[in-house]
């Protein structure tokens, strides 16, 4: 029996595939990944990992006096760390299943495993970016708006962006430019500056409904469609993922009339809306980038092959292992809108 090598007892040729029909299958289930500042994982690993900036000069107008070298700025460095931890899964493959299995048992479950480690991976990205401190909510009561998620009764609208992108833009977050590709290989996209909003799928009629929504198939020249890309509303581009989940039950009181999608028919379920402006989190891509080594490594074990345990070859495995890690760099360039949706 050939060495025993990272990737099982299959060669690097049919891991390589492996590792390819993997991506291909993640990539475009991954819309968070897109957006991160990203940071290759070190070919060395350590837990943590460094993402590095420079917070903002004084901007007070400095007058000069002739003859006279003023006082230099001083760059004040932004060191912020972040903790990689390792995830992953299998499945068991048996000498029957491989002998009597009339396709490719590889193709058939890199696909499903694939699909796996893009939902298991947003699913960590979700959990870290919808942690931020800035966050709006819509709704009223009496004609006071909400405060908090209890509050929460009313769609997303027009106004509540507005009051979205206002803030961002006086904290002088920079629109995004570009987006990490859904290709195997590491590569980014340029695309026109704007902000980007990431939203449960339930969302979507009501972003539909906004005042100036601008469906992707309507866009003209310059503006390339991103997966997963429905349309943008006054430069915002808005893009779905099942991940978003709500809260159910956690709105304001609501009647049955309202319109308002309810899981148990009294309070109104909370959606977020994450609204991203460029590099407001860090996050380790998942191809791998130059300097780096790859976050995800495909294992393959045969059956029909004795090894250490099973002498018999009767049972082999298909795997992957998953380095991950994400953090927020610049808490005010992202804010979540929390709303209701409605009930259709």
């Amino acid at each position: 029996m050939p060495p025993m090598t990272t990737t099982g007892d299959i060669s690097y040729r049919t891991a390589g595939y492996f590792s390819k029909q993997l991506l291909e299958r993640s990539q475009p289930l991954l819309v968070l990944d897109k957006f991160g500042q990203p940071k290759p994982l070190p070919a060395h690993s350590t837990r943590t990992i460094k993402f590095r900036g420079y917070e903002h000069l004084p901007n007070q107008p400095k007058a000069l006096t002739e003859g006279v070298t003023p006082q230099a700025s001083k760059p004040t460095l932004k060191d912020i760390e972040a903790t990689i931890n390792q995830y992953g899964d299998w499945i068991e493959l048996t000498d029957v299943l491989a002998d009597t299995h009339e396709d490719p048992l590889i193709a058939e479950f890199s696909d499903i495993l694939g699909e796996q480690a893009a939902i298991m991976r947003e699913r960590i990205t979700a959990g870290v970016v919808l942690g931020g401190t800035n966050v709006v909510f819509s709704g009223d009561t009496g004609g006071t708006q909400a405060t908090a998620r209890t509050g929460v009764n009313k769609p997303l609208t027009l106004e509540l962006q507005r009051r979205v992108t206002r803030m961002l833009k006086r904290q002088l977050a920079q629109p995004i430019t570009s987006f990490v590709s859904a290709s195997p290989n590491f590569k980014t996209e340029s695309v026109l500056p704007s902000y980007v909003a990431i939203c449960h799928t339930d969302c979507e009629a009501d972003i539909r409904e906004m005042r100036g929504f601008l469906d992707v198939k309507d866009y003209g020249g310059g503006y390339k469609p991103m997966p997963g890309e429905i349309g943008s509303v006054e430069g915002v581009r808005y893009l779905c993922t099942t991940v978003f989940e709500p809260w159910e039950n956690g709105g304001a009181e609501i009647d049955q009339s309202s319109g308002i999608l309810s899981a148990g028919g009294a309070k109104a379920d909370v959606y977020p809306v994450l609204y991203l402006a460029k590099n407001a989190f860090g996050i380790i891509p998942f191809n791998r980038m130059n300097g780096g080594k790859s976050p995800i490594v495909p294992m393959v074990l045969n059956p029909n092959i004795p090894r250490g345990g099973d002498p018999m070859g009767q049972r082999g495995s298909i795997a992957w292992k998953m380095w991950h890690g994400v953090i927020i760099l610049y808490d005010m360039h992202m804010i979540r809108a929390e709303v209701a949706v409605s009930s259709l």
